[in-house]
């Protein structure tokens, strides 16, 4: 089929094409859906398959001039579509649209005029992306960070023990708790049995932490827990309620002592207290490194970004935020259907749930693009040997050839995006700016 068409293009990364289709293809295609008719309607007085044209012609005549119409619009688009310019193909995720349906010409006496739009790869000129300047935060590792790093570690290999007395903060505490309703009967479905909690750490519903200092093994206790108006539970927001604990059991953290014998225990590599510093201060710089590359990137990344204006297309968003929801399904180790239920008990749907997702997808989006850019523009390329030794790495055990092609492409792109993160970092300039502690740093960070 011969079609006219022209492009032009709209808001949002889109495009109208317009296509013209020749009255001599429509009857074409009447023809093959009439002919597709005659073989198969069984017409009362005829044998199926010998019912003469004009007779469906007289009784469905207006339906499938219709049919062969947009089986025409159909063949059009796709033909159209193949030979587009490569810059106005459709993303795979954009079906094309017609544009003003209802208004389409049903008929095959003269030429079809009608247009689609779709969405595309958005198209934007490359800013700016070599020789900037750009501020990362000052951050150096001091001995009270190096010091609560080995606390940590510390901690990290405490046993947890059976204590006797009484409880207090950091405890572990295991016990069974209830509401009470005025006459101090248990209120149903308030009762919890076991319950474990770091006593202080104020991981719990009723926020019983003080209550349960100083509390010992197999003591009963009632408590009266007056929650504020702006209580995180809005259902306790502002109310009283009487509480009865039983506390069931006491543990504590046995901390080992920072001595050369319990460095030896953390890493073979230690002999003393001395090496255990060092090496942890050596991991700490090892760390800081990667995560001031993350932050250098990023920073790059922000400067790139103020410098061009590009129109993600809401279909490239969905996508991206949908990947982002099955994500969080999978980790959150429920079903989806389970998730849903759990928000529509909230009062959410997905849509509000994911709603803050959209624009940190736009900007991902917009960061892909411009590396993709930057990527062909550099001509970033990979050695072969590196690439077939990364493909050994990963596809160990996988022997169908054809597989072993298909991830190695992927492989190799994922290596070639790497190279242009080094690019755009060995390509610009840093300096340092506000100088922070290194615990603020890394907890801003984690954010």
């Amino acid at each position: 089929m011969a079609v006219e068409k022209t492009v032009k293009e709209i808001e949002n990364s889109a495009v109208e094409m317009s296509i013209k289709i020749k009255k001599e293809s429509l009857v074409d295609s009447y023809t093959k859906v009439l002919q597709k008719y005659m073989k198969s309607l069984q017409i009362p007085g005829f044998r199926r398959g010998k019912a003469p044209a004009s007779v469906l012609e007289q009784k469905f005549g207006s339906s499938m001039k219709e049919e062969s119409v947009f089986t025409a619009i159909d063949d059009a688009v796709q033909e159209a579509l193949r030979e587009v310019e490569d810059k106005y193909k459709p993303l795979p995720y954009s079906q094309p649209s017609l544009v003003d349906e209802d208004s389409i010409y049903k008929d095959i006496d003269k030429d079809l005029e009608f247009a689609i739009t779709y969405d595309i790869l958005p198209l934007f000129e490359l800013p700016p992306y070599k020789e900037l300047t750009v501020e990362i935060p000052a951050v150096k590792i001091a001995k009270e960070d190096i010091d609560k790093e080995i606390e940590k570690t510390r901690q990290q290999n405490a046993m947890v023990i059976e204590k006797e007395g009484k409880v207090e903060k950091d405890n572990i505490a295991t016990l069974d708790f209830v509401e009470l309703d005025e006459e101090k009967n248990p209120i149903a479905g308030t009762e919890r049995k076991d319950f474990v909690f770091t006593v202080g750490s104020g991981t719990n519903f009723y926020k019983i932490d003080d209550d349960v200092l100083g509390m010992e093994k197999g003591e009963v206790k009632e408590v009266v827990k007056t929650f504020p108006e702006d209580y995180e539970y809005s259902e306790y927001a502002g109310k009283s309620v009487t509480l009865r604990l039983e506390l069931k059991e006491i543990k504590m953290r046995d901390v080992p002592l920072l001595d050369d014998e319990f460095a030896q225990d953390v890493s073979d590599d230690y002999k003393t207290v001395a090496d255990l510093k060092a090496g942890t201060k050596k991991n700490m710089e090892e760390g800081l490194e990667s995560h001031l590359k993350e932050e250098k990137f990023k920073a790059i990344a922000d400067k790139i970004l103020e410098g061009t204006v590009i129109s993600v297309p809401q279909s490239m968003i969905d996508i991206e935020v949908d990947s982002s929801w099955h994500r969080f399904i999978s980790q959150s180790g429920m079903s989806e259907e389970q998730v849903l239920q759990f928000l529509q008990f909230q009062g959410q749907t997905k849509e509000d749930f994911t709603k803050e997702w959209r624009e940190p997808a736009e900007r991902e989006l917009k960061l892909q693009l411009i590396v993709e850019k930057v990527k062909e523009a550099e001509n970033i390329t990979v050695d072969e040997k590196e690439l077939e030794e990364e493909v050994e790495r990963q596809l160990e055990g996988i022997t169908d050839e054809g597989t072993r092609n298909y991830y190695k492409s992927v492989i190799e792109d994922d290596m070639k995006t790497h190279k242009t993160y080094d690019f755009l970092l060995e390509n610009n300039k840093f300096k340092d700016g506000k100088e922070v502690s290194y615990e603020e740093f890394f907890s801003s960070h984690r954010h």
